[in-house]
């Protein structure tokens, strides 16, 4: 089962804009030294929803033929549940181990169609499906009861990406509801991964700038819960500041650029550049708060 720490990996870009494989390439190659359970594509902070399709499977690609077997989850769906297949259907044949999927959001969905979504995503793929539950995105709140009801209905679920707050009290019910038949995942840069943990995740997907930093609290958390507390406690400005709407794909771009990893910092619209003044202060934490990836560029 996918557990642990699953990074969002970030795109780069190059000056033109156009997606620059040898940056992501040393991206990935950071991420396999630090040691990750699993790697996520085409997630928010991947900026998928800007990469067409064609751009999809170049990155995939490129992934693939480094990671060897570590599990790899593609976010994929769609307005419908005929787009969602098509999509899902094409991480299948790349290779892709976990399919995370958001419900459909253009046409807002009742509780009823998002059952009807899912219920058709499981007849036609035959990947395992991740729930990404995030309403702060995609302004669709999927109930406790139909998630349950999904879970307990289609075994193809196997994981839900739990980003609603507050994100504890939904991981207790549904970990009620669940036990350990459903693998609950935190989300939302893990700005709540301590308390996330002590109500049952088994994972977390943030983005991939702090990997050493994941690692070091679930490594703590197995041995030394006061010590997870801590180190979560510490570094819980750079946590929230690279969720902010609008400007945290940016934010993320910004520290794996100092490092070296990326060539420039350049995000696609509709992300947004961050200015001078929010580039000094994200300085100041990371001057504050050692990040390997920082580290390695010294």
């Amino acid at each position: 089962m996918l557990k642990g720490n699953v990074p969002i990996l970030a795109t780069a870009f190059d000056l033109q804009g156009e997606v620059d494989i040898p940056s992501i390439r040393k991206l990935v190659a950071f991420l396999l030294r630090q040691g990750i359970d699993g790697l996520a594509l085409f997630g928010n902070a991947s900026e998928g929803y800007a990469l067409t399709g064609a751009e999809k499977q170049t990155i995939f690609s490129a992934v693939k033929e480094m990671t060897a077997d570590l599990p790899l989850v593609v976010a994929a769906g769609g307005a419908s549940s005929q787009v969602a297949i098509e999509e899902i259907k094409l991480a299948e044949r790349m290779g892709a181990q976990v399919a995370m999927v958001n419900p459909p959001s253009v046409v807002k969905p009742g509780p009823e169609e998002i059952f009807r979504f899912y219920r058709d995503i499981c007849a036609q793929c035959d990947i395992e499906i991740m729930i990404q539950d995030a309403p702060m995105m995609t302004g669709v709140t999927l109930p406790v009861a139909t998630l349950v009801s999904l879970c307990q209905t289609f075994p193809q679920i196997r994981y839900i990406k739990v980003e609603q707050p507050p994100t504890t009290l939904k991981i207790s019910q549904l970990k009620q509801a669940l036990a350990d038949d459903i693998g609950l995942f935190g989300g939302l840069n893990a700005g709540f991964l301590y308390e996330e943990l002590a109500r049952g995740i088994i994972g977390t997907m943030p983005a991939c700038e702090f990997p050493d930093v994941i690692n070091r609290i679930l490594a703590a958390w197995q041995h030394d819960r006061q010590q997870a507390r801590e180190i979560f406690y510490r570094y819980l400005p750079l946590l929230r500041y690279g969720v902010q709407p609008g400007i945290g794909v940016a934010i993320h771009k910004t520290i794996i650029y100092q490092a070296g990893l990326f060539a420039t910092d350049r995000v696609r619209d509709p992300a947004k550049r961050i200015d001078d003044q929010t580039r000094e202060e994200l300085r100041q934490i990371t001057d504050y708060l050692p990040l390997a990836i920082l580290e390695a560029a010294k």
